[in-house]
């Protein structure tokens, strides 16, 4: 049996995305893909979490593993509500 180690569900979302983001861009430059990425991934991240403890923003950062200002000051960057 092979000791291969498999990629998580989201390490593949993010690498095929990444892939097909190279293909769209037939050959075109670009510049700044880690802040976009970061942009693009913490929003829906900020959400889901934020609706998975009913708002509570205490819970949301621990599960995060940030600090709760840290969390807030995300929240009003992406105006998720609370």
């Amino acid at each position: 049996m092979s000791k291969e180690r498999k990629s998580s569900p989201i390490a593949a979302c993010v690498k095929s995305s990444m892939e097909r983001y190279f293909r769209d861009l037939d050959g075109h430059k670009t510049s700044d893909i880690y802040r976009m990425v970061l942009a693009e991934m913490e929003k829906p991240l900020f959400e889901t979490v934020m609706k998975h403890v009913q708002g509570n923003q205490c819970q949301a950062a621990d599960i995060l593993g940030i600090n709760r200002n840290t969390l807030r000051t995300k929240l009003r960057r992406y105006k998720i509500p609370v």
